[in-house]
């Protein structure tokens, strides 16, 4: 039985915290896809040393392949959002909550390792957007929603658009994470024109280069399906 992936949001010291642990970003993924926390940031004060990993499958790198993200990133400080701006990070809960609940569905049903680990990425990019949120006072539209269920109507259409889709087959369930991939990126080089908030402008960095990476692990897969 496939194990649950669940979504923890909290703020300790400017630095978020998943499942009681310190985290500044990833969360790796163990040899049977159970999501675990990187170095908590005390262990990375002991060492000294930023902290950097590779994922290896089957005795070599292969982050192409499963999606994993790897950086580290402790949250920079406060700025200034317009209403705009705090509409699209509000729009960008609901973005990576689709992604999670689509990839989470689709991993029950498949057993293909990318929809299992992109997941649990996808459960702390959430955790991210959500930590924005409480900073900037901006009322999470993800809260109390049970999985597979959204605020916007456009989001709940895309979401059961692209469910259907992937549950015809392996080929389509993978072009539906595609299709969320390159949807995700293009949304967050929109959201980062004009953005000046130092944490905010990071949060959405590090969100992009992590979908760039989920694109290429689905296209990946799906050349090879």
């Amino acid at each position: 039985m496939r194990r649950n992936i669940k979504i923890a949001t909290a703020v300790t010291a400017g630095v978020l915290a998943i499942g009681g642990v310190l985290t500044g970003g990833a969360v790796a993924a163990s040899t049977d896809g159970t999501p675990t926390p990187e170095p908590t940031v005390r262990q990375q004060m002991t060492t000294g040393r930023q902290y950097h990993t590779e994922r290896h499958v089957d005795g070599r790198h292969d982050a192409r392949r499963d999606g994993s993200c790897t950086s580290y990133t402790a949250l920079a400080s406060q700025g200034t959002l317009t209403a705009a701006q705090k509409a699209t990070l509000a729009s960008m809960a609901e973005e990576e909550k689709l992604a999670h609940d689509l990839y989470t569905a689709f991993a029950a049903r498949y057993d293909v390792r990318v929809f299992e680990r992109i997941a649990a990425a996808e459960t702390t990019h959430l955790t991210a957007v959500r930590t924005l949120l409480d900073r900037y006072d901006i009322t999470d539209p993800t809260a109390g929603k049970p999985a597979g269920e959204f605020t916007d109507p456009a989001v709940q259409a895309t979401y059961d658009r692209l469910l259907k889709q992937g549950e015809d087959s392996l080929s389509g369930a993978l072009k539906a994470g595609r299709t969320v991939e390159t949807d995700d990126i293009a949304a967050l080089t929109k959201a980062l024109s004009g953005l000046t908030a130092p944490d905010a402008r990071q949060v959405y960095t590090n969100l992009l280069a992590a979908s760039q990476r989920h694109q290429t692990a689905f296209e990946h897969w799906t050349a090879a399906e």
